[in-house]
């Protein structure tokens, strides 16, 4: 019963990291950005920190996709479904494999990282998804069973 509380709370939290970063980019809650640099109000999601943040041998590469749309809507929507079926339960297997292309994509704007040579949150995240993508986490205070039940997940069990 404990172990089920623990991995939720893994979930659910690394499903909200997700899920906050797509709500403060998009209405601009004035977290990581401010409401007049929102997409909502026609901001770039991607185009501030690609151009300014980035570092490392592959900061010309991530700087040459700022501001540009399909990046963003790619972003966007990456941010949202990932957040989401993290914290809902359904869906962990692509949404847990997504996450981890994600963070290994965000890690690897900013190498080396700041405060280690080689290991920031981003990689502490790939492992968290890692672990819930192997057990049956959705099924842990979420809606991964009853997920798993549809005919279409049963059809394709990646969907699980």
């Amino acid at each position: 019963m404990k172990q089920e509380i623990f991995i939720a709370g893994l979930r659910i939290s690394l499903g909200w990291i997700y899920l906050w970063a797509f709500l403060d980019k998009l209405l601009g809650l004035g977290f990581a950005t401010k409401a007049d640099k929102s997409w909502l109000a026609g901001g770039s999601p991607t185009s501030g920190f690609l151009q300014f943040g980035v570092h490392g041998p592959l900061a010309p590469l991530f700087s040459s996709l700022a501001g540009n749309a399909a990046v963003d809507g790619l972003f966007m929507a990456g941010l949202l479904l990932i957040g989401l079926a993290i914290m809902l339960g359904i869906g962990m297997r692509i949404a847990s494999w997504a996450g981890v292309l994600l963070s290994l994509l965000m890690w690897s704007s900013l190498l080396p990282p700041a405060n280690n040579p080689t290991v920031d949150e981003h990689i502490i995240y790939v492992f968290a998804f890692l672990v819930l993508a192997s057990i049956k986490a959705g099924h842990a205070y979420g809606l991964g069973k009853w997920w798993s039940e549809r005919a279409i997940v049963k059809k394709h069990p990646i969907l699980e």
